[in-house]
């Protein structure tokens, strides 16, 4: 198989908002304080989009820096994926719109939704069309303005979430780079404990979904952390005995930025020092899909991740939904 194509990370970028809306800024809306956020999410502070901005405007950023990174034209692009749970409009796909804006003239483009795991969900794909040598180069972004389907007077989740975006482009590489294995998975029976009720099939928008507070997320926060503390465990262990490595050959783990809490959890079970998990949740909040292209470019830009080291990237999100995979930067 010494012809066989492997798609590897070829740059990174992200994108987020300039406004800052800190747990100050919090204690103002709700009855909560930043004492009880810290300690239970890890959450200092979360980027919010302003009034009239979209998800495609953070994606279209965040593809432009990862293609500037990664030394690729637009016009090459053969195929662009968008991950989000809120695009632009329900239709046409917020991919789209972003192929439009960056030029990339022979790229089709979609959206996948797959709410925090997305991002994972979207690299399986782009990747299979790469090693299968239908495609050459593909940007998967991710991207989310979370505070557009927040309810600012629910305090047990308003806390929580944040906007942003982030991209990486993919191609052939060669040598021991690129990615070794990949683990996705859902349990749908999970759907209740994080949802958006209404704007689909099911619950059209109407002045009673409204006034019923429908179109916000909803979550069961118990639930959704016992699932997260045992589904980014199982899966990144999954995901390296497939790929032939240990937790000792980890160099960099980054985790979906949904709580501290769990991010620990997850460190301390594969005994990772803190320096080789990358955190943002202090400073960015959840920003689903979004969260680990966000960190994986932060770690890239500090210096952090290095070409040559082996990253795990682990997730897990509304379905319930959870993914990982192991690849050689």
């Amino acid at each position: 198989m010494a012809d066989r194509i492997r798609a590897g990370i070829l740059g990174t970028g992200s994108a987020l908002p300039k406004r800052v809306l800190s747990n100050a800024d919090l204690e103002k809306m709700v009855d909560t304080s930043d004492e009880w956020i810290v300690t239970r999410t890890g959450m200092r502070e979360r980027r919010i989009a302003e009034p009239g901005e979209a998800t495609s405007d953070y994606a279209t950023v965040a593809a432009e820096r990862a293609l500037a990174s990664a030394g690729v034209a637009a016009e090459d692009v053969d195929l662009i994926i968008c991950a989000t749970v809120t695009p632009d409009m329900m239709f046409p796909a917020t991919a789209c719109i972003v192929q439009d804006r960056i030029g990339a003239k022979k790229a089709g483009a979609f959206d996948l939704s797959a709410a925090c795991t997305g991002f994972l969900y979207a690299l399986a794909n782009a990747i299979g069309l790469i090693e299968s040598g239908r495609i050459k180069y593909a940007v998967v972004m991710a991207g989310d303005l979370l505070s557009r389907i927040t309810d600012y007077t629910d305090r047990s989740t308003c806390v929580l979430f944040g906007d942003g975006a982030g991209a990486v482009v993919l191609g052939p590489v060669e040598g021991d780079r690129g990615f070794y294995s990949f683990d996705l998975g859902s349990d749908g029976s999970g759907a209740k404990y994080l949802y958006q009720p209404a704007g689909g099939s099911r619950i059209p928008a109407s002045e009673e979904s409204v006034a019923k507070r429908l179109h916000f997320l909803h979550m069961e926060g118990r639930e959704t952390f016992k699932f997260a503390v045992k589904a980014m465990a199982s899966s990144t262990e999954k995901v390296l005995q497939e790929a032939g490595f240990t937790r000792e050959d980890i160099d960099l783990l980054v985790p979906h930025q949904a709580n501290i809490r769990i991010i620990d959890a997850a460190r301390k079970r594969f005994g990772l020092e803190e320096e080789k998990v990358v955190v943002t949740v202090h400073k960015y909040g959840n920003t689903s899909a979004s969260s680990i292209p966000i960190a994986l470019d932060e770690a890239v830009r500090e210096g952090r991740a290095k070409p040559g080291d082996l990253v795990v990237m682990v997730g897990f999100g509304g379905g319930l939904t959870w993914g990982s995979t192991v690849v050689r930067l």
